[in-house]
């Protein structure tokens, strides 16, 4: 097949994009495919036209554009079948308090969390117990993240985020063991046990992309009743979002509860990288991962027939 392979983009993860884009350009040669890249940040006007003459898209865009559903958008409007979900789930996987509030409505345990938007109306914010996550509302790859343990640290933490030109999530920091699990296709993939470095208040950039960052071990060591809940879990986050072909969800287990912080619509897709590491678990190596995510994109949208 014709596959395009839209990575790059012009959110803060940019170049996590581009590592990941080459690992996937030689997974999907290896599969025998011809590929062209396109980087919407350098060719946005020739997006449409490229994907009318590809029978693929494959996607490894972070943040927006990419995770909000806009290029996916583009894709359907082109009628080129692309991997992962779509123009809705994406929008509201992308937005945190969105997510949230879907998160909530369907009985899934998440962390007490507060919308700001003006830092001069913190009344809410003040109302949940510290310590406090503060967190671009559309962001990922821990980027803008603060942990407030302090009342006077709180402004600063905001401000960071505003400097980013988003809105701030504020989120109740929960003790305890981070994990995550990727979902692929209707199946839940073996958990992900995170252990940032010591001395790393949280699973920060540098925890995740670093050499030496955190410890990530799969199988989780945990019993097998919490992966069996936390595996729910997630499938039900994916489904209540509407999310299809795979994501991944993150989660802290405080020893009593598995909660569910966000779901990933384009998580990361290196060969070490957390779904990766997951479906080698279960006997997916890299290029087979890459097959199964074009096959579900196919399955899920449809291909088009080529002379």
């Amino acid at each position: 097949m014709r596959v395009l392979l839209i990575a790059g983009g012009w959110s803060s993860e940019r170049e996590v994009s581009l590592s990941g884009a080459r690992k996937i350009e030689t997974a999907l040669k290896e599969l025998g495919h011809s590929v062209t890249f396109l980087d919407p940040s350098l060719r946005f006007r020739e997006l449409l036209d490229e994907a009318r003459s590809h029978d693929f898209a494959f996607l490894n865009l972070h943040g927006a554009p990419g995770e909000d559903g806009l290029i996916q958008a583009l894709l359907d409007t082109a009628g080129c079948p692309y991997q992962g979900s779509g123009p809705a789930g994406s929008f509201l996987a992308l937005n945190k308090a969105a997510a949230k509030e879907v998160f909530r409505a369907a009985g899934l345990p998440t962390p007490d969390w507060a919308l700001v938007c003006d830092r001069g109306d913190l009344a809410r914010v003040r109302e949940l117990p510290l310590p406090l996550f503060v967190k671009p509302n559309s962001g990922g790859s821990s980027l803008g993240m603060s942990l407030v343990r302090e009342p006077d640290r709180l402004g600063p933490a905001l401000d960071l985020v505003f400097g980013m030109n988003d809105v701030a999530l504020a989120e109740c920091g929960v003790q305890g063991a981070e994990l995550t699990c990727g979902i692929l296709g209707e199946r839940a993939l073996p958990l992900i046990m995170i252990r940032p470095k010591p001395g790393a208040a949280f699973f920060d950039y540098e925890n995740k992309y670093a050499a030496d960052g955190a410890e990530e071990i799969c199988p989780a060591p945990v019993p097998a009743d919490l992966a069996a809940r936390v595996q729910d879990l997630a499938l039900r986050a994916h489904k209540a979002l509407g999310l299809s072909g795979y994501s991944r969800g993150d989660f802290i287990w405080d020893g009593r509860e598995a909660f569910l912080l966000e779901m990933n619509t384009l998580p990361g897709m290196t060969p070490t990288s957390l779904v990766p590491r997951a479906a080698a678990a279960v006997g997916l190596d890299f290029p087979a991962l890459v097959a199964e995510l074009i096959r579900l994109g196919l399955e899920e949208r449809g291909g088009r027939d080529r002379a």
